[in-house]
């Protein structure tokens, strides 16, 4: 592992925003240099949209800061493809067994088709796959064990056919949510369970679900059934990252009731304090600050942006122009917006490797082999180290990407540092920000597209603008992205 956070000995902490403490903190791992992380992972009963995959986002981002410190990360993800019932408070139906009927397909197929649609999304976003990848329906065994020390432990009761949790014997349930159980709201908990103690409660185990004929089911100590969908990350994450581990990450939207039931689950059971840091993305809302939703139809996905000629790294550049923690709001105009700076980034590495075309091989062999020597090379003791300090900084703030992405255009923009130099610095930049840079070329144009653009220059000369853009959308339908520079016209291809 190459530490790209102390070339110069002066590695400053991290510091990451606590959801359980309310406070920014240090990280400070449990044991040696691991930095063990859960990230919620998709219900694979429908293609994920762009709401879900900026939190995909924040996930890489988190992981690429932690390694670009120099921490062992161990990353894990959930697939759920049972349990998730269309309500959090054990309401309504299988999500996945639902769209399944409805489509007449078999429900793991299903599951399996949706699962290879996400990890296609992510890979175009450049994220990181997860170390370990764990589905439910394969680790119904760990959930099972789970189940049984919490029962042992005494939180648990049989009712109606279903085994439920005892909120009321947990004192302490809500803490995530600064919450009392007297204040805490039971989420999307509408119909209050006459099978239950509390309308808190929530189920471990069905053996007699909300509605009838589920048909993924397994034996247990409680009878023929499936999972509470809350248990499936308590579980999944302590089979594989440990009893403690430091980091736990979510949506916003999980914090008042499945992460603060999977804490009262996992804590029912070890007896000790569970996960050590809470980190919550917030929402991606449409322009009228509606959030997303599947089941309200108002979801857009990455699909959906390709085909509006949107490349996905515009979508990864937006994200990260905004902190994970600053509601996000998606429209045509944020988005179009995005896509200009995204392309002025991508144009001014271009150029900068065009620059030092003749040492761009020497640089990122250096790169790949002895980053060390790379800094030593090429950074230290130039104007461009201001830069990486400032770069790093950001990202040691509670991963403040707006200001780390900043940091890299100040670089690109700043005419004392030398091509090569800027080029080194922007491969280290790059680990964090994810983009490869080292794939971005120019390509080249065949006559149709040279005659294009060489019309295009002579409408704009002629102050025919509307031509202009009519010619300038006709090239991009062709894969040519066009800006206009002081210095003329450049293009590079998608």
């Amino acid at each position: 592992m190459t530490d790209f956070s102390s070339f110069d000995g002066k590695k400053p902490e991290v510091h990451l925003y606590n959801t359980m403490s309310g406070k920014k903190e240090i990280f400070e791992p449990l044991e040696d240099n691991k930095a063990r992380m859960y990230c919620c992972g998709p219900t694979v009963y429908n293609y994920v949209h762009i709401g879900n995959l900026r939190k995909y986002i924040f996930d890489d981002l988190l992981r690429r800061v932690l390694e670009f410190f120099n921490y062992k990360v161990i990353h894990q993800m959930n697939i759920t493809d049972i349990g998730h019932l269309e309500s959090d408070a054990d309401e309504g139906e299988d999500k996945l067994e639902k769209e399944a009927k409805k489509k007449g397909e078999d429900v793991i197929s299903l599951a399996r088709f949706y699962e290879k649609a996400f990890f296609e999304d992510t890979a175009k976003l450049n994220i990181l796959k997860p170390n370990i990848i764990s589905r439910a329906t394969e680790n119904i065994d760990c959930m099972i064990d789970l189940i049984k020390r919490i029962e042992k432990n005494g939180y648990a009761y049989m009712s109606n056919g279903n085994l439920y949790f005892d909120v009321m014997k947990k004192k302490d349930y809500g803490k995530l949510a600064r919450l009392s159980l007297d204040k805490l709201k039971a989420g999307a908990r509408i119909d209050i369970d006459s099978s239950k103690k509390s309308p808190y409660d929530f189920v471990l185990w069905f053996t007699k679900s909300k509605f009838t004929n589920h048909i993924l089911n397994w034996d247990s100590p409680w009878g023929e059934g499936f999972p509470g969908w809350h248990i499936e990350c308590a579980a999944m994450s302590i089979k594989y990252l440990g009893e403690q581990y430091e980091i736990h990450t979510g949506g916003i939207d999980h914090i008042p009731v499945h992460h603060t039931n999977e804490i009262a689950e996992a804590e029912a059971a070890i007896g000790k304090s569970w996960v050590k840091y809470w980190l919550h993305s917030e929402f991606l809302v449409l322009d009228k600050e509606e959030k997303m939703s599947k089941s309200k139809g108002n979801f857009i996905t990455l699909s959906n942006l390709i085909e509006d000629k949107i490349e996905p790294l515009t979508f990864r550049f937006i994200c990260l122009n905004a902190h994970y923690r600053k509601k996000m709001i998606f429209s045509t105009q944020s988005v179009h917006g995005g896509q200009n700076s995204y392309w002025g980034f991508k144009e001014k590495i271009i150029t900068i490797k065009e620059m030092c075309a003749d040492r761009i091989e020497m640089i990122e062999k250096t790169y790949r082999e002895d980053p060390e020597k790379l800094y030593a090379e090429y950074i230290a003791n130039t104007n461009a180290v201001n830069h990486y300090y400032s770069f790093r900084n950001a990202l040691a703030d509670d991963l403040n990407s707006p200001i780390a992405l900043a940091s890299a255009f100040n670089l690109l923009k700043d005419n004392s540092v030398k091509s090569e130099t800027k080029y080194a610095l922007a491969l280290i930049f790059d680990a964090v920000l994810g983009f490869e840079i080292n794939r971005f070329e120019r390509g080249s144009l065949n006559e149709e597209q040279k005659n294009l653009i060489e019309m295009r220059d002579k409408a704009r000369a002629a102050k025919d603008f509307l031509k202009a853009d009519e010619i300038r959308q006709i090239l991009l339908e062709k894969g040519v992205i066009l800006q206009d520079t002081e210095s003329g016209t450049r293009f590079f291809k998608e």
